[in-house]
């Protein structure tokens, strides 16, 4: 009766999105658009991030944000004039396309004031989330709705208790570019313990080549951690480092899962890959797929040929 009202209580509801980063890679686009704004195909990137979120069953979304970040809260919330032209015109399917971003989920905001890091990120969300489990989205990763990432996460988390992290294998020459895992395995196949977390290691010194990757489902342990963690790599406050210490102490909020995620996964925080991800998603669309996969065919056999 006890494990029943006590899973009850931690339900995951709320998702936690970052979005205060100054978007420099994808200058001067970004100079007074935020990245989070920048259209993969015909939707801002940010609105797959909250589709996820909604996906897995949270219905509470906290945006955390910046300095010319408005656009973002005017794109969840309602253009009644806009409504109403496209109502006056009878243009039914594009008025459901702009009512679908402000009925998604209920959106909350918060400024993160001066960016010290993604772990300073995270504990500007914990007045709203509280003491309860929460997940944490960051924008500049996209996956694919086919790959039901976060659910399973949620599912682990309720599972085991305490934190669960996004991993993925990589080529060990790119684990400088993320945090690198620790890990042992577990009865489940796609679950592995957590022992050892380094914030974006030399190939030499990763301790494997699975990289953490922007989801995370965390216990609100995490906020007392971040509390006294001190500025790291890059002089900020890293998420790595709490979930470190989470990791190696152990205990009833210490356990730290990872869930090895083998899907589709868009960065849109590089250039490169946010224009794959564009072609991408692009092809697979039934009212833009033909036509467009038609032309690519076309124009890379003719740059084959030049």
């Amino acid at each position: 009766m006890v494990q029943s009202m006590t899973h009850a209580r931690t339900r995951i509801s709320k998702a936690v999105i970052p979005a205060a980063g100054l978007g420099t890679r994808f200058l001067p686009a970004t100079k007074a658009t935020p990245k989070e704004m920048l259209p993969v195909v015909d939707k801002p990137a940010i609105q797959y991030v909250v589709e996820e979120a909604v996906s897995a069953g949270l219905s509470d979304v906290l945006m955390i944000t910046g300095r010319n970040k408005r656009p973002l809260e005017d794109h969840f919330d309602r253009n009644y004039e806009l409504e109403q032209a496209l109502t006056h015109k009878g243009d039914e399917s594009r008025l459901a396309k702009v009512q679908e971003s402000s009925d998604l989920a209920t959106m909350h905001y918060v400024r993160q004031g001066d960016p010290r890091g993604l772990g300073h990120a995270v504990l500007c969300a914990e007045p709203h989330v509280g003491d309860q489990p929460f997940a944490v989205l960051l924008g500049d990763d996209l996956i694919d709705p086919r790959d039901p990432l976060l659910s399973r996460m949620i599912e682990v988390q309720e599972e085991h208790g305490g934190s669960v992290i996004a991993l993925m294998e990589v080529d060990p020459s790119q684990i400088h570019l993320y945090g690198s895992a620790a890990i042992l395995p577990t009865t489940d196949q796609d679950v592995v313990r957590i022992t050892d977390l380094v914030e974006k290691p030399a190939a030499a010194e990763a301790p494997s080549s699975y990289a953490v990757i922007g989801r995370y489902v965390l216990d609100p342990a995490i906020f007392g951690v971040l509390n006294k963690t001190k500025p790291g790599r890059g002089g900020e406050i890293q998420l790595t480092d709490a979930l470190r210490e989470l990791a190696q102490e152990g205990g009833p909020d210490g356990p730290v899962h990872g869930v090895v995620f083998h899907g589709r996964r868009y960065d849109t925080g590089d250039r490169g890959d946010y224009l794959r991800a564009i072609v991408r998603l692009a092809c697979e669309r039934d009212d833009l797929g033909p036509d467009f996969r038609s032309w690519l065919r076309q124009y890379v056999n003719e740059e084959m040929q030049a």
